[in-house]
């Protein structure tokens, strides 16, 4: 439980983030065990910080409102999502960061149903606890409560205002900056496709869970690059 008493000591605001409108876990929610992929290798290194990665949910489902694997979480039917958690990562020294370092089992249908409005896809819950939450902790409640207070600790910009207007990186992450207090742009890393729309948002944070300055090695979109946010359909 070290990994929770150093979340909480931190005192965070559990804040009402309002990026889920109207969300409500599906019954008959599962997540099967997931495996290690042959192509992927584990590796348990030391962890030094944390990523928290935020999908923004409206142009991930900008092409998938009807597919099957990610109903859930594009179809409208179990709620309208803004940003999402993708995942808190552990991060090593370099790129190489550690993951899969257990097996598992499938995940207990309260932990799906606590924290579906956060992560609206029980494959993805699957995944990233085992792919990234094995390396931080043995039991998957603790991971998705850590996740799930970090999650709610995050202050969002107006995502709206910030659509309709001609937007950089830069300007962008000094948005994201100015919402959470003692967050600095250097902190925030993009994630853009090739036609220019936001994907992601990365918060660096150290080993104590505090925001901190992203690594090098971690690519950052240019400041000045334009950037487009997908409102929905």
């Amino acid at each position: 439980m070290r990994i929770v008493a150093a979340v909480l000591l931190l005192g965070l605001p559990a804040v009402a983030n309002a990026q889920s409108y109207q969300c409500r876990a599906p019954s008959g929610l599962s997540a099967p065990a997931e495996r290690k992929p042959a192509s992927e290798p584990r590796r348990i290194t030391p962890v030094t910080g944390y990523t928290l990665a935020l999908s923004w949910s409206p142009e991930f489902c900008r092409m998938r409102k009807d597919s099957r694997r990610d109903k859930t979480q594009c179809s409208g039917d179990d709620g309208s999502f803004g940003f999402i958690l993708h995942g808190l990562w552990p991060d090593a020294r370099g790129p190489a960061y550690p993951q899969y370092c257990a097996s598992t089992k499938p995940l207990p249908p309260a932990v799906v149903k606590r924290n579906f409005c956060m992560m609206p896809s029980a494959n993805l819950m699957a995944r990233e606890w085992a792919k990234h939450g094995t390396c931080m902790t043995k039991r998957p409640e603790t991971y998705f409560r850590v996740s799930r207070i970090m999650f709610d600790a995050v202050r969002f910009p107006n995502m709206d205002r910030l659509s309709r207007k001609p937007l950089t990186a830069g300007q962008f992450r000094n948005a994201f900056a100015a919402a959470n207090e003692g967050v600095q742009p250097n902190m925030i890393r993009l994630k853009v496709n090739k036609r220019g729309w936001l994907q992601e948002v990365k918060l660096c944070l150290g080993k104590s869970f505090r925001p901190q300055r992203c690594p090098a090695f971690m690519k950052a979109t240019k400041p000045e690059n334009a950037i487009k946010i997908w409102r929905g359909a």
